[in-house]
């Protein structure tokens, strides 16, 4: 099987995260260790956003980009374009915060980021074990285990444990779009500032334009990107919007 090429952009026009070198040297590490081969090709640069530089890449990683952070509606079209193509995009958290004046980008992420509380400890609870983006990780990475059997024979359900910002969103991702596939939740009876209620949807994935996409509100810190369970589910994230899985 030859190898994908993913591309992996972090440009910014709004908040830094300062974790996009963390995250970009895990990223890569991802490539040595994926049971799929793929290659990685890092960038800030905008115009790489042509139909044909972004047609030998699988997937786009959009790494915690901010605003504007394509600057002509020609790079907007190529990233359609890519997607219609049946192309992937996997979101990592600051991602929601990205072109804020497309209707189309909020739809293509699931969600836009509307505030967030000061970063503190919470509860994660793991709401599809079986989805091929979450599988890889279970009982993986720091405090994530296994609560209790499920209902039916040879489930179970899992918690994770986990200190990041937690993600409020312009209108609940699970209501407003209901096509959306959520992964992961909050529990906002474990830390202080959640806006959406007992169901607070914070990873996601979906079938879009032709196109696959994932997003994941967490990955704040540099920890994150040393985590084993974090990790797997990125990479998860790329394989399945590469459609190698599920």
């Amino acid at each position: 099987m030859p190898p994908l090429h993913i591309l992996i952009f972090s440009a910014t026009a709004g908040y830094r995260h300062a974790c996009i070198p963390a995250a970009i040297t895990a990223l890569q590490q991802l490539s040595h260790t994926s049971p799929a081969p793929f290659t990685t090709h890092a960038t800030e640069d905008p115009t790489i956003f042509t139909p044909l530089t972004l047609a030998p890449f699988a997937v786009i990683v959009l790494l915690h980009v901010s605003g504007d952070f394509l600057t002509s509606p020609t790079q907007l079209a190529a990233l359609q374009t890519h997607v219609r193509n049946g192309g992937g995009v996997v979101a990592i958290h600051g991602a929601s915060t990205g072109l804020p004046s497309s209707a189309w980008y909020a739809r293509l992420t699931g969600g836009a980021f509307a505030n967030h509380p000061v970063p503190q400890l919470g509860r994660v609870r793991i709401v599809d074990a079986a989805h091929p983006i979450v599988a890889a990780s279970l009982g993986r990475g720091g405090g994530m285990v296994r609560t209790k059997e499920g209902d039916k024979e040879g489930e179970s359900q899992w918690e994770w444990v986990w200190t990041d910002e937690w993600y409020n969103f312009r209108a609940d991702p699970d209501v407003a779009r209901g096509d959306l596939h959520v992964l992961l939740s909050v529990d906002e009876g474990s830390y202080e500032g959640g806006e959406h209620g007992r169901d607070h949807p914070i990873a996601w994935c979906q079938e879009f334009e032709g196109g696959r996409s994932f997003y994941t509100a967490l990955g704040h810190f540099d920890e994150a990107y040393d985590d084993e369970g974090f990790m797997a589910q990125i990479l998860g994230g790329i394989l399945w919007t590469a459609r190698v899985t599920g």
